[in-house]
């Protein structure tokens, strides 16, 4: 079993920025299994943000390339996701993928 836990959410203002972060536990983590970031707005369907695989390889959605980073950390089982000039449109649930876990999810607001 995998346990995800995001944190960091929260209301930004527009141009601002944030660091969403995934804490996995349980036995089923594993080091290897590709870390994803995915959003979610009310009504529509859940859309990929951002993935870190194993070897390193990043990719990130149009939507967020070049204003979003993607780190892990192997020794605390943690992926973090960064957003920089935040857009009104990057409200959304976002949630954590670890292999096939998906965490609960963490608003983010963005809004003045």
């Amino acid at each position: 079993q995998v346990q995800l836990v995001e944190s960091g959410g929260g209301l930004v203002q527009p141009g601002g920025s944030l660091r969403l972060s995934c804490a996995a536990s349980g036995s089923g983590v594993s080091i290897y299994a590709p870390r994803a970031w995915y959003r979610q707005v009310p009504g529509k369907q859940r859309e990929f943000v951002a993935l870190i695989h194993f070897g390193g390889t990043i990719v990130f959605a149009d939507s967020v390339k070049g204003r979003a980073g993607i780190s892990r950390d192997n020794t605390n089982n943690t992926v973090h996701l960064h957003l920089n000039n935040l857009k009104p449109e990057d409200t959304a649930v976002y949630y954590c993928q670890w292999g096939t876990s998906w965490g609960q999810g963490t608003q983010v607001t963005v809004s003045s």
